[in-house]
């Protein structure tokens, strides 16, 4: 039966939900792309080929186990679907609307090596997830047994969000410190509506409550509350802070001259209904304006995208490589296009004019010999300067680790020479006995992916942490 409903992609082509027209999605902040309907979801799942390696598996950071669940979507058994789904990805909805699939799991799918265009996994995630809301699948949080054994995550992002799932459901005590007033962290705040609405993480923030989490909100770890209380506090401690610490450009101090996460925290804001003075004021405003976003990744395409719908004049962005080079998904800089955002390729900043700032000082670039992670270096054309007119500059150069150890006053956290928390891989265990480690202040600026599959690891570490020591106890 399950050979007649799959091995389709010679009959069948790819096909992805429908997209929004651009002139009517760049006018509010909903999701571009429409839901699959149940036939199609299941069409499209049937594309697979249910290869014996599936590569698809093979480079997902948590290596979900898609062949089978699209092959129970193909069968109708959706319900079946989300359970194979969720047994590996704590949020299975999240990552169907903004892993890059297009480097990850699709872009490494055997039919599309083969010329027939890859399974749109993301999109049948995203739909097996809603289904499973929508039809009351997924279920409340109720640990079987309680202990007595608590654990305080400072963070309250992808990665510590997946470990205070994990260790719930094993009946341990869970209290997530953040520094913002929502839990979410960049799910939350740095990622626009159109690619993530917000409804979709307060689901599972509601989930997480309901289940027992305890939050601490508008909690500053080293103000509010030291890093030593919450140590006293806890028998474990899971650091999962993310990196939020911006990139700085040379004479970037002009009004007008802004950083990416505070023009996308405030723009999300808005979206809550936040009563927000500085887009209020136009500081944090793109409407009416000539933008310049300045750099290539994921966070220079929200920026450009959310400009557009803010109602910009114009919205540019500079990037010192070329297209193909560029770190953000290429999905992403489709759409982009399609909406109106101008790539000005191989230039980068040389400065800036006016304050509050009128122009960006742009040198043109030319791709020399590869560097030491074998990408072509971007090299300077010399006497090809221009300015590029500016009311608005965008930052969005990439985010470096805060310095912990003297933000919170604890003394013995060691780090490595790029500021993330040294810890041990596959654990996250750090030199304090206790205390852990997750995500991006880890590895450095990465995907949600890769945070939800660093939660669920180092949650895995405390739960032997916290039975060993129990063990030894009863001894």
């Amino acid at each position: 039966m399950a050979g007649q409903k799959m091995l389709k992609f010679t009959a069948l082509e790819r096909e992805m939900p429908e997209k929004r027209p651009p002139n009517l999605r760049k006018q509010d902040f909903g999701e571009i792309y429409a839901e699959f309907a149940t036939a199609k979801a299941a069409e499209q799942a049937s594309r697979c080929s249910q290869c014996g390696v599936p590569y698809c598996q093979a480079h997902c950071p948590l290596h979900n186990n898609i062949p089978d669940w699209l092959r129970l979507t193909a069968e109708g058994r959706l319900e079946e679907a989300y359970e194979i789904s969720q047994a590996t990805n704590t949020f299975p909805e999240i990552c169907g609307r903004i892993c890059p699939q297009d480097r990850l799991c699709e872009g490494n799918c055997v039919i599309e090596q083969s010329g027939h265009g890859t399974v749109t996994i993301g999109s049948v995630e995203k739909y097996v997830t809603d289904t499973a809301f929508d039809e009351g699948w997924v279920k409340p949080i109720r640990p079987t047994v309680e202990r007595s054994e608590s654990v305080g995550i400072i963070g309250a992002g992808p990665g510590g969000l997946a470990a205070a799932d994990m260790l719930r459901r094993q009946g341990v005590q869970v209290t997530v410190y953040d520094r913002y007033d929502r839990g979410g962290g960049l799910l939350t705040y740095g990622i626009p509506g159109f690619k993530l609405e917000k409804d979709v993480v307060m689901k599972r923030m509601d989930q997480l409550e309901d289940g027992g989490v305890e939050f601490v909100l508008n909690c500053k770890v080293g103000e509010d509350l030291s890093f030593d209380a919450i140590r006293g506090k806890h028998d474990a401690v899971l650091i999962a802070t993310g990196v939020y610490k911006t990139r700085e450009l040379p004479e970037s101090g002009a009004d007008g001259i802004v950083q990416a996460l505070d023009f996308l925290t405030v723009s999300n804001r808005k979206s809550f209904g936040d009563d927000v003075p500085e887009f209020e004021s136009g500081e944090l405003n793109a409407a009416g304006k000539r933008v310049v976003v300045i750099g290539g990744g994921d966070t220079a395409m929200d920026c450009v995208r959310t400009s557009i719908r803010q109602g910009a004049e114009s919205v540019k962005c500079l990037y010192r490589r070329d297209r193909a080079n560029m770190p953000g998904s290429q999905r992403e800089v489709q759409n982009a296009e399609e909406e109106g955002v101008e790539f000005v390729w191989l230039a980068a900043p040389n400065g800036f004019e006016g304050d509050p700032v009128t122009g960006v000082k742009v040198q043109k670039m030319r791709l020399g010999a590869p560097d030491a992670t074998g990408r072509q270096s971007p090299e300077v054309i010399e006497g090809a300067d221009y300015v590029e007119p500016a009311d608005l500059v965008i930052k969005a150069l990439g985010f470096s680790p805060e310095d912990l150890p003297k933000l919170w006053g604890v003394d013995g956290l060691e780090v490595t020479r790029w500021g993330t928390i040294k810890a041990e891989f596959g654990t996250g265990a750090t030199n304090l006995d206790g205390v852990f480690a997750a995500g991006d202040i880890v590895r450095g600026a990465s995907l949600v992916v890769w945070a939800i599959r660093d939660g669920r690891d180092t949650a895995a570490a405390i739960l032997d942490y916290l039975n060993e020591a129990a063990a030894v106890a009863a001894e």
